[in-house]
């Protein structure tokens, strides 16, 4: 007999699994200087800082962080659309 409710442990565990490499990633912090250009970066992505020439520039880090943040939730839909993780995992369409 099917039961639909199987699946359900397996895809929590693979959640819980997701938030604890989402949260090591947030530790991770990447800086870089170009010129009169400083940048310091998350491992999930997230913008810290960003100076020029010395001068930090909130509204430039700001922006940056919120075009980040929409294009990953393009690619996500996008995903969604071919079929999302299960068609990695070779269970797709």
């Amino acid at each position: 007999m099917f039961n639909p409710l199987k699946g359900l442990g397996n895809l929590n565990k693979l959640r819980q699994e997701a938030m604890r490499i989402q949260k090591e990633l947030q530790l991770i912090e990447v800086e870089e200087e170009k010129g009169r250009a400083y940048v310091k970066i998350t491992g999930d992505m997230k913008i810290k800082s960003v100076k020029i020439s010395g001068e930090e520039m909130g509204d430039l880090k700001d922006a940056l962080n919120d075009a980040i943040e929409k294009a990953q939730k393009k690619a996500a839909a996008k995903m969604q659309e071919a079929g999302g993780l299960s068609s990695l995992l070779g269970g797709g369409k």
